[in-house]
């Protein structure tokens, strides 16, 4: 019996070591990865402290000889910064904000509401999604055009207005909501709009906020429609107003870098504040009842 019990044991130890040695592998390949992520974010930070010489000399340096602001207060006497960074927030704002109402509209009926064609609707939808975006970018430049809205704010975000990403995302929130709650919610008289606004929205808002963030994320870096659609500097969003510093011959890196760091504040500051809530819906986003 004691000899058995000493076998338990280094067995025990054993496995013990082995689960140590492979945490200890994991975490490695964990900080690897960890540091190949970061390490761009880092030397674009880096980089907008330094001179325009320091920026592109060989070898490159890392750390900076002396930490400058001069991108920073440059970028703000080369472009209308502070404009553009308003009409960014602004389409941000709009397309999000609409893109909430309408998907979580359509991703409940496609859930909850029996009509005839639902599924063939919602399938004809879906396959939206495999056709490139690009095709879709000269009619809408027509619509816009027809419209007279080109080099305009509203033309930053009324094609973006609508998602079917969105209406996706949201319907499988919705099916995965008892059916009981509905019932209940007849039974007290509630109408088919009430159901939606106080009983089923309310109970899928993980999902609301993982739409959120993956909607604030494509408007605050679109790149394309913004240029091609605008023209005028004031009317242009960050992206398309920070790729004017570059020009055929020579390109202002730091000062590049310096409108990238600002740029990118915004959406660290709103991830990391609904971090848990978008976590939470991407996880839950395919649970169905």
């Amino acid at each position: 019996m004691p000899k058995l019990k000493k076998v338990d044991l280094e067995k025990g130890r054993r496995k013990m070591r082995t689960k140590q040695h492979a945490n200890i592998v994991v975490h490695i390949v964990l900080l690897l990865g960890i540091s190949l992520v970061i390490f761009p974010f880092l030397w674009m930070v880096l980089t907008s402290f330094k001179g325009n010489g320091e920026a592109v000399q060989i070898p490159p340096t890392f750390w900076p000889k002396e930490f400058k602001v001069v991108a920073y207060e440059t970028i703000f006497e080369s472009l209308p910064f502070v404009k553009i960074f308003l009409n960014t927030l602004i389409s941000t704002a709009v397309t999000t904000i609409c893109q909430l109402i309408f998907c979580a509209m359509a991703g409940y009926a496609f859930a909850r509401i029996k009509f005839p064609g639902r599924n063939f609707i919602f399938m004809l939808l879906l396959s939206v999604l495999m056709i490139p975006g690009q095709i879709f970018i000269i009619p809408q430049y027509l619509i816009v055009q027809k419209l007279g809205l080109l080099d305009s704010i509203p033309a930053l975000f009324l094609p973006n207005l609508f998602s079917v990403f969105g209406t996706f995302l949201l319907r499988q929130f919705y099916l995965s909501l008892p059916k009981e709650l509905e019932e209940a919610a007849i039974l007290d008289g509630c109408s088919q709009f009430g159901i939606f606004l106080y009983v089923m929205t309310p109970l899928v808002k993980p999902g609301l906020v993982a739409l959120a963030i993956f909607v604030i994320k494509f408007a605050w870096n679109d790149f394309m429609w913004p240029l091609i659609v605008n023209t005028s500097p004031d009317k242009m969003t960050l992206g398309p107003g920070l790729s004017t510093l570059q020009s055929q011959f020579s390109t202002q890196y730091p000062m590049q870098m310096a409108g990238a760091v600002l740029a990118v504040i915004p959406l660290i500051i709103v991830f990391a504040i609904f971090q848990k809530q978008f976590i939470e819906g991407v996880a839950q986003s395919g649970i169905k009842q």
